[in-house]
Parts: structure tokens; C-alpha cells; sequence
């Protein structure tokens, strides 16, 4: 099964590469749309011409795509160890290790929090929330470790949907960026939206598109010597919940976070080291060093006001200890 699009090229989009051209009508990465082609699943209507990439599209073209649809995904409890930080009968709270993603998707059928939360509860969770990802009201990313209440009963993911979207939930953070932010302590206030080229990652915008995400930051330490360019130790506090909000607003004061392998925190910045020692262990990071260490709600049933702290997980005190006695 699939699903054909038929896609008109108008006089703004003339000479534009095929690839760019269709990543942007259709929402979808540039590589998707580039394996479309390799499998000959894009045409262009009255032309002879090979497809390709680099094929520049023509005002009047009419490209066909077909869109293979994706199997649907199943979701199933598995014995996974989960770090219950509190549990009650509405709500659990957890400290979710770097590596694992949130829920199910494309890309990733298991091994989730969802997953192992529905064996943990006994499949006890939101209905609420969704076929794949139930009871699930945030989300931090598969590479940020950190704490994630979820709720158990319907009743509980509306009360905490809402105190989400009021932004009544406070949740701070911790991380390692580049640099030292200037001012060393502020407010990042922008409008966030997906990257037109890069449909994967998200990019700060004019205020007439994308949504307004607000960040507070205060630097914490600095580590720097003669070798080493300045490594801050930030804390983050969020006022709203936008996809990718703090790497994205670091990157655009230029203090990408330390490890992130997207919103450049690694390559472009470790040559800047000159001891080969804190290169290898910068490079051999996997991952974005940012840690989700305190969430505060109030709870569905009681009322009562629930506040939660989680310690600074191994990978990141380590990079701690090891920038703080190298920098002495």
C-alpha cells in the first residue's frame, strides 16, 4: 500500500533542486525524499528526463510521489529496568537514562520507557496518551536524561496535560555548552519551528511563524585553562516545551551543549582543544550532555504540590570531574 501525492512546481520554486523542492512541500527529510528516487518512486509528468537529486524542478511541473506507508506499529510490554523515583495509583515519576528513547516510532519498534513502563505497571497507563504512546504528557529527548512523570489514569493525563499547557509544570535542567554565555545568566525568548532544509532538527524563526519558546539560564561554573577553550556548567529552568528548546536556543547564542551531535556541540568545536587528552574524551561522548534533574507538579488527585530531584547521572559527573581537575 501506498499513498500518491501529486505536486505542482509554481514560478518561486523554478531551478530549485528536486530533493529540496519536495522535502519542503511534502514536510519529510531530504533523505526520505531521496530514497523515493533511488527506489523510482517520483516522476515528473510529460518528461523524459532521468530523476535525480540534483534534477532542477521546472515552473509547470507536475511530480507524482509515492509514498510507501508505514507498517503499523504494535506496542508491547518488555522487562526493561525503569528507575522509579515515586508511584502512586495516578501517577509514576521517573529518571529516564540517556540512550532510550521516550515511546515507539518509526525507527523505534522497542525497548522504549513505554515500553517497559507498560510490563512495570502491568499495563497500567493513560489510554489517554495514545495507541503508542500512552500516558505519555512530555517528552525529553532520547540522548537527555532526566525525570518524566507519566499518568496512569485518564483522569491524571488530563490534569497534567493541562498543568502543561498552562505552564504550571516547572522543570529545570542541567548541562555542559561551549563557551560562556553572554550575559552569564539570562532569558532566551524566540519563536522555534522546523528547519525548512534539515526537516529533522529545528531552527529559531521570525515571530510570524513557528511558536514562542521561552528559556531561562544562569551559569553555574566555567572550566578553562591555556588548552582548553571555556567549557559552562549551565541550569536552565523552561517556561514552555518546545521540541529541542534548549539545544536550539543554546546554538543560537552560540554555546551549542557539549556532546550534541546535531546543533553543533561536537566536531566543530573539539578542534578547537589543543590537549589530544580532553579531544579523545570529548570525542568518544555519545550523545548531548543535558540532564532533566528537577520537575514540580501538583498532583492530579491530592492537590498536592509533588516535587522531585534527580542526581547528576554518571556520564555527566564524570565529564565534571574530569574538566575540573584537568582545568586546575
Amino acid at each position: 500500500m501506498s499513498d500518491r501525492k501529486e505536486v505542482e512546481v509554481l514560478e518561486e520554486s523554478n531551478g530549485q533542486r528536486l530533493d529540496k523542492f519536495l522535502a519542503e512541500k511534502l514536510e519529510i527529510s531530504r533523505g526520505k525524499v531521496q530514497n523515493l528516487i533511488k527506489e523510482n518512486l517520483v516522476e515528473i509528468k510529460s518528461s523524459n528526463e532521468k530523476i535525480t537529486n540534483k534534477l532542477s524542478v521546472k515552473t509547470g511541473d507536475i511530480i507524482c510521489i509515492e509514498i510507501p506507508k508505514e507498517e503499523e506499529l504494535t506496542l508491547k510490554p518488555e522487562d526493561i529496568p525503569v528507575d522509579v523515583v515515586y508511584e502512586d495509583e495516578d501517577v509514576i515519576v521517573v529518571n529516564k537514562p540517556q540512550g532510550m528513547v521516550v515511546h515507539i516510532g518509526a525507527g523505534n519498534t522497542s525497548g522504549t520507557l513505554v515500553n517497559a513502563l507498560l510490563h512495570h505497571t502491568k499495563g497500567k497507563l493513560a489510554s489517554d496518551g495514545g495507541n503508542t504512546r500512552p500516558g505519555i504528557v512530555h517528552r525529553i529527548d532520547k540522548d537527555t536524561s532526566g525525570l518524566l512523570v507519566v499518568a496512569k489514569t485518564n483522569e491524571a493525563y488530563l490534569s497534567l496535560t493541562k498543568q502543561f499547557s498552562d505552564h504550571s509544570i516547572d522543570r529545570e535542567y542541567k548541562s555542559l555548552v561551549w563557551g560562556i554565555p553572554n550575559p552569564i545568566e539570562g532569558r532566551v525568548e524566540t519563536n522555534i519551528n522546523r528547519d525548512r532544509i534539515k526537516r529533522q532538527q529545528m531552527t529559531v524563526c521570525g515571530k510570524d511563524v513557528g511558536k514562542k519558546a521561552i528559556t531561562n539560564y544562569e551559569t553555574m561554573g566555567v572550566f578553562q585553562n591555556q588548552d582548553l577553550p571555556p567549557i559552562s556548567l549551565m541550569k536552565f529552568k523552561l517556561e514552555t516545551g518546545r521540541t529541542h528548546q534548549i539545544r536550539v536556543h543554546m546554538q543560537f547564542k552560540k554555546n551549542p551543549l557539549i556532546g550534541d551531535p546535531v546543533y553543533k556541540g561536537k566536531k566543530s568545536n573539539i578542534i578547537t582543544v589543543k590537549n589530544k587528552e580532553v579531544q579523545d574524551y570529548l570525542k568518544a561522548l555519545d550523545g548531548q550532555m543535558l540532564h532533566a534533574y528537577k520537575l514540580e507538579f501538583t498532583h492530579p488527585t491530592t492537590g498536592k504540590r509533588m516535587k522531585f530531584k534527580a542526581p547528576t547521572p554518571d556520564h555527566m559527573q564524570d565529564l565534571i570531574d574530569f574538566l575540573d581537575e584537568f582545568s586546575l
